[in-house]
């Protein structure tokens, strides 16, 4: 079900009333979990199964790795099991397409393994349930925060409570298929009786008008004109159009999965949940290293603990640090899909992240820069390296990247005024949001768009009512296919 869809636009209103219909926590976590896996089944229930088997595997995991009178064998075994599971489940569905093939080629099962479905949000929901059962290995005796397993001989409907509460963080709907990743440490103990009374209305409503406004507006528009890009239709463009082309892609991805990550973390205030950041302004980053730090950061935050920190981090020397790095992007790349583009993406992320660490110049990342003519120069050199590396995302095969590259030099000077208004208009707005932090007017700072102030809401209302008057035509969000 997708949040821009009229299903969508019924399915709210009815879970939400039934949510704050009862007060007791029982009756909340029971009324969401349940409509969570109707919203993820809605448009395919042959999706269920694997979400279900997912999230019992995971809870019994989690229960035994927790239980103090275990064994500590036995619980690093169901610790092991869990993340043998999860490993499994998202090689198997995501990466059996890629691998496949190549064991299988010759063979009558190779276009068996190249057929294998896709599972929408498998990337995400496995990695909450990796979560899950490293804190819960990491934490033992103390037990994960908001999630005890109870006592031998408790009664049925307290043991049962430890797996209500599993099941609803692994299937939390606004989050559930493109995120934020939420680890446990961070949700589990929110759950609890939600008061119609204490819902922040304000915080959800400017994520929601925001994150629809980027979503509807910006990226579905900006839809309409980056589908060109693709071989051989873009090598017929003059090469402005193939620049704008370039930057258009860059703010659609942005607005498309901002808008996702913003929609996601209204809903959730809506029923008095709170969902970690996901972006922050990533393109005024002056190098790759603070990129990372400002997009996509719950899975720079995950890739981090659950990987990069394992895998030894900066504490066995430089030349170890280097290939930890590496190889933290070349995996980051490839999940994002089953596609050697994606993995030549993490690949380049990679060596970028490297050379910086060597150079020095990842250093000195700060929330307030100075805004020199160097640190500018720097700002738009990321921006291109960034948006160029984009074109991996959306020309999956990489000869196609490389006749892109020809075009620059090949292709007339001119403009196709069309596609240009489209793209340049439908850019403004991230562009403006940019320029806006860039200047140090942030909501709630100085200025006249300080939070509360008429400006402000009339900023919102304007979003809003371009939601309604001027959305594109409605899609899939761009991180679905991940």
């Amino acid at each position: 079900m997708l949040f821009n869809s009229w299903s969508f636009a019924v399915f709210l209103p009815v879970v939400f009333l039934l949510h704050y219909v009862g007060r007791r926590v029982g009756w909340q976590v029971g009324i969401l979990t349940l409509a969570s896996f109707a919203f993820y089944g809605w448009k395919d229930p042959r999706l269920l199964p694997l979400l279900l088997i997912s999230t019992l595997v995971n809870g019994v995991a989690a229960q035994i790795i927790l239980t103090p009178t275990r064994p500590l064998a036995t619980r690093r075994r169901a610790f092991l099991a869990g993340l043998a599971f999860n490993l499994s489940a998202l090689g198997f569905f995501k990466y059996a397409p890629l691998i496949g093939p190549l064991i299988l080629r010759g063979t009558t099962t190779e276009s068996l393994a190249e057929a294998i479905p896709l599972p929408i949000g498998i990337s995400f929901y496995t990695f909450q349930g990796i979560s899950l059962v490293c804190e819960a290995w990491w934490c033992r005796d103390r037990g994960i925060p908001g999630l005890a397993v109870p006592p031998a001989g408790a009664p049925l409907g307290v043991r049962g409570w430890f797996h209500a509460k599993v099941w609803f963080f692994k299937a939390f709907f606004p989050q559930l298929v493109a995120g934020p990743i939420v680890k446990a440490q961070e949700f589990l103990h929110q759950i609890g009786p939600k008061s119609f009374a204490h819902i922040d209305w304000d915080g959800a409503a400017r994520k929601l008008a925001l994150g629809f406004f980027l979503k509807m507006v910006v990226a579905d528009n900006l839809k309409e004109g980056t589908g060109i890009l693709k071989y051989p239709e873009f090598t017929q463009l003059p090469w402005p159009n193939l620049v704008l082309l370039l930057y258009g892609y860059s703010f659609q991805l942005y607005a498309d999965f901002a808008g996702y990550s913003y929609i996601a973390q209204g809903l959730a205030k809506l029923f008095g949940y709170t969902l970690p950041d996901n972006f922050h302004h990533p393109y005024l980053a002056a190098s790759l290293t603070e990129f990372w730090r400002r997009w996509h950061l719950s899975l720079s935050s995950w890739l981090r603990e659950y990987l990069y920190i394992p895998l030894g981090g900066n504490r066995h020397g430089e030349g170890r640090t280097y290939f930890n790095l590496f190889l933290v992007m070349f995996l980051g790349g490839l999940w994002h899909g089953p596609a050697w583009s994606f993995a030549i993406w993490g690949t380049a992320h990679g060596i970028g992240l490297a050379l910086e660490r060597w150079t020095g110049l990842g250093r000195h990342v700060t929330e307030k820069p100075k805004w020199t003519l160097v640190h500018i120069a720097r700002v738009v050199l990321t921006f291109h390296v960034v948006s160029a590396l984009w074109l991996l995302f959306q020309l999956k095969e990489f000869y196609h990247v490389i006749r892109f590259a020809q075009a620059f030099f090949t292709a007339p000077f001119g403009l196709e005024r069309q596609l240009s208004y489209v793209l340049v208009l439908f850019s403004l707005p991230v562009i403006a949001q940019h320029l806006w932090s860039a200047a140090g007017h942030r909501v709630g700072g100085p200025g006249r768009f300080r939070a509360g102030s008429p400006w402000e809401t009339a900023a919102y209302a304007l979003m809003v009512a371009l939601v309604v008057v001027n959305a594109g035509g409605p899609g899939d969000f761009i991180y679905f296919q991940f």
